[in-house]
């Protein structure tokens, strides 16, 4: 039976916009009273009354103390934790020798790290609880890696490693659980905030999705956990790739990412939102949708092709 939502505590980090603000209010929908962290505290004010007066904690995830006392006043003020999403990150682009590596740390810090402390600021209260559900956001990246993307594939396999671990960890500790959902390309403000120092204009590959379609995938893995979701079928068919062949899978995501990734135009380098937030951009989605059709991804009929046709072969 799925668990009931209502009355539930849910923490979501990284807020402010797309996904996290996409999964906030998914679960205060369903009657959650939820806990909002965010790097942007004026971010968090609005989302906070859209989600029914919700708690709004301003959070710099790569602050170990600062996350604990996220935990802290979710429990002062409600009583308990349910559910902790991970959910803060960053995202870069730029070939592996071009990347400072002080921005390759940041991204390992922001991302990893982060869902690092939110697992210590969570699971000692799920314990202590019996129970608990513990969400963190990985990548179809963390799956198979792509090029110009060597920081933050590293950061999200590290997560479901981190993941795999935990739950391992987790067997027999009773109604406590680790979960990683994997979204494909989601329409929000994170390209648009990438620290980017390939010198290119930069969007998301084809086909994008909404960001309510991972929130979804969240709220439903607090209400059946499971290990871990695929949201978007060019995830989905990059890891049927992967699962038929590792060479396979590698020349697919390449190609994926070099036929799509970049827009007309150059960019000068930049860190983005790295090292502070962006102002402006609270939203769920940035419009990325609107201005691509999606049967006409090139990228995907690529990356598409050599998997249609091995299980051809192979059945």
């Amino acid at each position: 039976m799925p668990r009931a939502l209502a009355d539930s505590v849910v923490v979501v980090t990284g807020a402010s916009s797309g996904i996290g603000r996409a999964s906030a209010l998914a679960f205060a929908e369903r009657g959650a009273r939820v806990v909002v962290a965010a790097r942007r505290e004026e971010a968090l004010r609005g989302l906070a009354s859209e989600c029914g007066d919700a708690l709004a904690v301003p959070t710099d995830v790569t602050d170990e103390a600062a996350v604990q006392e996220l935990a802290r006043r979710a429990v002062e003020t409600y009583g308990r934790i349910d559910v902790w999403f991970n959910n803060a990150g960053v995202y870069l682009l730029g070939r592996f020798e071009d990347t400072p590596p002080e921005a390759f740390r940041q991204v390992v810090e922001t991302n990893f790290f982060g869902a690092v402390h939110g697992a210590r600021a969570a699971l000692p209260r799920f314990r202590s609880q019996g129970n608990g559900t513990l969400i963190n956001t990985a990548s179809i990246l963390g799956r198979v890696a792509g090029p110009y993307l060597s920081a933050y594939s590293a950061s999200k396999f590290a997560i479901r490693g981190l993941t795999e671990a935990l739950r391992q960890e987790l067997r027999g500790a009773g109604d406590i659980h680790a979960c990683a959902v994997l979204p494909a390309p989601i329409d929000t403000p994170l390209f648009r905030h990438t620290a980017n120092y390939t010198g290119r204009a930069v969007k998301p590959p084809r086909p994008v999705y909404d960001a309510d379609q991972v929130a979804r995938a969240v709220v439903s893995l607090a209400e059946r956990p499971r290990k871990e979701v695929i949201v978007g079928g060019s995830g989905r068919m990059l890891a049927v790739q992967q699962r038929l062949s590792l060479r396979l899978g590698e020349w697919g995501s390449a190609v994926y990412i070099e036929a799509d990734t970049f827009a007309d135009g150059s960019a000068p380098p930049t860190d983005g939102n790295l090292y502070a937030p962006v102002r402006g951009r609270e939203t769920v989605g940035d419009g990325w949708r609107s201005n691509v059709v999606l049967r006409s991804a090139p990228a995907l009929l690529a990356a598409a092709l050599p998997a249609a046709g091995l299980i051809w072969l192979r059945r």
